[in-house]
C-alpha cells in the first residue's frame, strides 16, 4: 500500500467521479445511503423499540440530554470519519491531507495517487473502525441510550455509501490503477 506524489509515466485517466458535478452518481450514492439506513433501522426496531429513544420515564431533563448528546455525536462522528480517512492517507505515505466541507459532504483529500489496495484501505478505514467501536458501545448502553449510539452507527454505514460505491467500482477496474482523491471527487488512472 503506497501513495505517489506524481503520476508515473504511461498512466492515462480511465474514470472520474465528482459527486458535486455528476448528479446521476450523486443521486445513486444518496439513494444507496437511504436504503442502507432503512435496512439498518427497520429490523432493529424489533430488537430495541425506537420509542425508547423518546422515553421520558427518567425525566424531561434526561430526554433533552439524550437529544443534545445525539446532535453533538453526529457532528463529532462526521469529523472523526474524515480524520480516519486522513490518518489512513498518512499511513499510506501522504504528506499533506486537505480537509473540507462542501455544505453537503465533509471530505479528506490529497493530490497524491494511491494504488488500488491503499485506496480501498483508505475508503473503508472509517466504516470498519467506527463500525466496530459503535457495535461494542451499543452492547453496553441501556435501552434508553441504545438508539443514540445506533443512530451514529446508521450514520456510519449509510454515510459511507460513497466509500462503498467507489470500493466496489474500483475493485472491478484493472489491478494497476492509481486513484487521486481530491476530496469531492476522484480520478482513476491506468496503464492498461
Amino acid at each position: 500500500m503506497k501513495s505517489f506524489e506524481n503520476l508515473p509515466n504511461g498512466y492515462n485517466e480511465i474514470y472520474a467521479v465528482d459527486l458535486q458535478k455528476n448528479k446521476k452518481v450523486a443521486l445513486f450514492v444518496n439513494m444507496l445511503a437511504i436504503i442502507i439506513a432503512v435496512l439498518l433501522t427497520v429490523p432493529m426496531c424489533f430488537v430495541v423499540p425506537i420509542f425508547n429513544l423518546f422515553s421520558m420515564e427518567s425525566g424531561m431533563q434526561n430526554y433533552i440530554i439524550r437529544f443534545a448528546v445525539l446532535m453533538v455525536l453526529i457532528i463529532l462522528y462526521m469529523l472523526l470519519h474524515e480524520l480516519v480517512h486522513g490518518i489512513a492517507m498518512k499511513i499510506c505515505g501522504t504528506k499533506k491531507v486537505k480537509y473540507g466541507f462542501t455544505g453537503l459532504y465533509a471530505f479528506a483529500g490529497s493530490t497524491d495517487y494511491y494504488d488500488k489496495t491503499a485506496y480501498i484501505f483508505i475508503a473503508l478505514a472509517p466504516v470498519v473502525l467506527w463500525g466496530i467501536v459503535l457495535a461494542v458501545v451499543n452492547l453496553f448502553v441501556s435501552d434508553e441510550w441504545f438508539w443514540v449510539v445506533y443512530i451514529i452507527q446508521i450514520s456510519n454505514l449509510s454515510g459511507a455509501a460513497g466509500d462503498l460505491f467507489v470500493t466496489v467500482k474500483f475493485s472491478r477496474l484493472p489491478s494497476d490503477i492509481l486513484i487521486q482523491d481530491y476530496g469531492v471527487g476522484m480520478k482513476v488512472f491506468s496503464k492498461e
